[in-house]
């Protein structure tokens, strides 16, 4: 249903440059792609074998949207959270449905973004719990945008920024800010 390519514009230390993706509707659907770049010996080639590092992730995605189309050197944020401990088992659920989704869909609909998502694992390489939320805007004004909306959405419902901090340990949250190239159908 999507694949693309990112360029990561806000550098760490020992972090991604880049990164490809694809998505698709089920497991299989991902899985069948992975298997065909091993075999077409993609995932093997000098440049990922010379790499320093490499490294694989699959999430799932339980709430998520998009306009179809092709977008070249948009802007994608990833923000990545930690859920509390003491987090209810279906802390991204409520959180996704009551905050996150609806900010969102008013977003798309309004143009000012192309896609999100909510992903958590599906094969954990990180401590279970966290979840990232991913958005693609056209420009930097798009980000502005969001940033504003959510904002006036902290402040039209008072509860929303406590109930996020009461499951989400705020100090282990991360940004990431890419270059993308993207394609959705």
């Amino acid at each position: 249903m999507g694949y693309g390519n990112d360029e990561t514009l806000m550098h760490q230390p020992d972090g991604a440059t880049h990164d490809s993706w694809w998505s698709a509707m089920s497991m299989a659907g991902v899985l069948n792609v992975l298997e065909q770049f091993h075999k077409a010996g993609t995932s093997t080639s000098p440049v990922l074998a010379s790499a320093t590092k490499h490294w694989d992730s699959l999430y799932v995605s339980r709430h998520y949207n998009w306009h179809p189309g092709t977008w070249k050197d948009v802007y994608t944020r990833v923000s990545s959270y930690q859920l509390k401990a003491d987090a209810p088992n279906d802390a991204v659920e409520m959180l996704s449905k009551a905050l996150i989704v609806p900010l969102m869909e008013r977003l798309l609909a309004a143009g000012t973004r192309h896609q999100y998502e909510i992903d958590t694992q599906a094969v954990h390489t990180s401590a279970p719990g966290r979840f990232w939320l991913v958005y693609i805007t056209t420009d930097a004004a798009g980000l502005d945008k969001v940033d504003a909306a959510l904002r006036e959405t902290m402040k039209a419902n008072p509860l929303g920024g406590p109930a996020f901090g009461s499951m989400v340990d705020s100090s282990e949250h991360r940004d990431d800010l890419d270059r993308s190239n993207a394609t959705y159908k």
